[in-house]
């Protein structure tokens, strides 16, 4: 789950990123393409502008100078009008051989008229050059009134409709950048858009899971809370269940050893002071009462010593124990009590055969005092890499969701402290059953391998 989470905000924030890294990519490219346009088209107008400022110029000076050349009456000045006007025809052809180089599609025509005008234009004033003073004289004036100012004027008509057009090709042209400056806006909405829901979708993501891990931080403070609440009542039990055991010991330790002692010590007694004057029948039977008593008290102390730690268990093992288990609680209770054991080999590890015996002897306790069962079955099952622990009983049971007492406490911790897996199953009137798994260590796993296989059962 942990992991799905980590992808799904890792690709969510990846994606978002990638979004805005797109969107930013996509507005540095528009932007340069637009001021790419907007060079392009201003630096085109301007060109042709300047053109035909210098085409319309030229015609202004070239009238001027066709006037004074033709006016002039004396020939030096009028050849210098003549040289300048010459001049102003070479420039004039520079700038519309310019022009025409930038000229667009649908200038086309109207620079074809226009370069037919000028060539008419200067045809017209090829005949002049060749006038000396007197025809000049004498035909100046009708010529430019009749040929010059006419077409001069037509011509600076044309330039001017020309100008107009390239006017008009710049709106043109400011109406694409506009155009491109709209589709812009309308991708980058998108973008803002698919940026703006990714950003939602992922913050309802996040604070989805921010308050699952609230949720789950507080149950689990809840949970060490009533933990911390539960340890405590463990501590004030077991603290109670130790005094209790020792109130129990010196309980059986005073009315048991300490009196059975005390009676050994006043058999001896009146042994000792009437050993001279009894018969030797009489003083065999304080000798059998002593030894009686003496018996009786090594029989206690055995037992509570085989309470404490059964010397069986270190001597011959956890089988041996477990039945002997099994035959105590059978004489003393009216239950039935059977071990069904499945081991490969009966050297487990000290802590495994500690922990399987006072499971069984706790469970058996609480059989006794809570159950009312009239027969339980013990069953151990060694595994490969676990060993298997059941005990059932056919009493009337108890609800185990709710209810915990201190040996089932005992048990966890037991079987907790070995790393392994504690079950109580049990519902009222069905009896109860509980179940242990504790695996193996690899070091044990290794040596149960090698005792198996050294000492095979059969």
């Amino acid at each position: 789950m942990f992991s799905r989470s980590r992808i799904a905000l890792a690709v969510g924030f990846g994606g978002l990123l990638s979004i805005m890294a797109l969107a930013g990519i996509d507005a540095l490219r528009v932007l340069q393409h637009f001021r790419r346009s907007d060079d392009q088209i201003r630096r085109h107008y301007l060109a042709e502008n300047h053109v035909l400022n210098d085409i319309r110029s030229d015609v202004y000076v070239s009238g001027t100078y066709v006037r004074d050349y033709l006016l002039e009456p004396e020939p030096e000045r009028a050849e210098d009008f003549r040289t300048s006007l010459e001049a102003v025809r070479k420039h004039m052809q520079t700038a519309l051989d310019s022009y025409g180089q930038q000229v667009g599609p649908a200038e086309g025509q109207h620079y074809t008229t226009l370069r037919a005008e000028l060539a008419d234009y200067w045809d017209i004033l090829a005949p002049i050059f060749h006038w000396d003073a007197a025809e000049r004289r004498r035909s100046g004036y009708a010529f430019l009134r009749d040929q010059v100012f006419p077409r001069r004027q037509h011509m600076l008509e044309l330039a001017s409709r020309i100008d107009d057009l390239n006017e008009r090709q710049l709106d043109a042209g400011n109406r694409q950048v506009v155009a491109l400056l709209l589709d812009f806006q309308t991708r980058l909405l998108l973008t803002l858009f698919a940026a703006l829901a990714l950003g939602i979708g992922l913050a309802l993501f996040t604070m989805r899971k921010i308050f699952g891990l609230e949720d789950r931080a507080r149950s689990q403070y809840i949970e060490v809370e009533e933990a911390r609440t539960q340890l405590k009542g463990l501590s004030a039990r077991l603290v109670q269940a130790q005094e209790d055991e020792r109130r129990s010991l010196s309980r059986e330790l005073h009315d048991e050893v300490g009196q059975a002692l005390t009676a050994v010590l006043v058999e001896l007694r009146n042994l000792s002071s009437g050993i001279a004057v009894r018969s030797e029948e009489q003083s065999r039977r304080h000798v059998e009462t002593i030894k009686a008593l003496v018996e009786g008290t090594v029989r206690v102390v055995r037992n509570m010593a085989l309470l404490l730690r059964p010397s069986m268990l270190d001597d011959l093992g956890l089988i041996p124990a477990l039945k002997w288990q099994a035959r105590e609680c059978s004489k003393s209770t009216p239950m039935d009590v059977t071990v069904d054991t499945e081991l490969d080999s009966d050297e487990l590890p000290d802590e495994y055969k500690t922990c399987i015996y006072r499971v069984v002897q706790e469970a058996l306790h609480n059989s006794t005092r809570h159950s009312r069962a009239a027969t339980v079955r013990i069953r151990v099952v060694q595994e490969h890499d676990r060993l298997r622990l059941t005990i059932q009983d056919d009493g009337q049971g108890f609800d185990a969701g709710h209810t915990k007492g201190l040996g089932l406490l005992g048990i966890q911790e037991r079987v907790t402290r070995l790393g392994g897996n504690f079950r109580v199953h049990s519902q009222p009137g069905h009896g109860t059953r509980l179940s242990i798994e504790l695996p193996f260590r690899e070091e044990n796993r290794s040596v149960l391998i090698g005792e198996t296989d050294s000492h095979p059962v059969g």
